[in-house]
């Protein structure tokens, strides 16, 4: 019998960014969000590894939602990724859906 996923195990496993639109497009701000939980497994062990993940940019047309995000962050509990990789994917997948101004992610 296969294993019924809980709620927040199946928002987790099916998610995607959100974009919304900026309601200041005409400005020139900053947005920076702090995710202290970040967790992935170290891809040479296997062992749980643990970082905090800075997202700072300035946005043009679009913002990210935030709910979207942190489960996105949450996504990469099962993946094998180093942090220097999943800094540059998670930076790689913001830059294609906001296209901001500037980006900076920071592992």
């Amino acid at each position: 019998m296969p294993k019924r996923l809980k709620y927040g195990e199946k928002a987790v496993k099916e998610a995607r960014l959100i974009a919304w639109d900026n309601p200041g497009p005409e400005k020139d701000y900053t947005i920076e969000i702090t995710f202290p939980e970040f967790t992935c497994l170290c891809p040479r062990s296997g062992y749980p590894d643990f970082a905090t993940i800075r997202v700072e940019y300035v946005p043009d047309k679009s913002v990210v939602e935030l709910k979207s995000l942190k489960l996105y962050l949450n996504s990469f509990r099962p993946v094998a990724i180093s942090h220097e990789g999943a800094a540059n994917r998670i930076f790689s997948d913001l830059q294609k859906l906001l296209k901001p101004r500037s980006l900076t992610v920071v592992g």
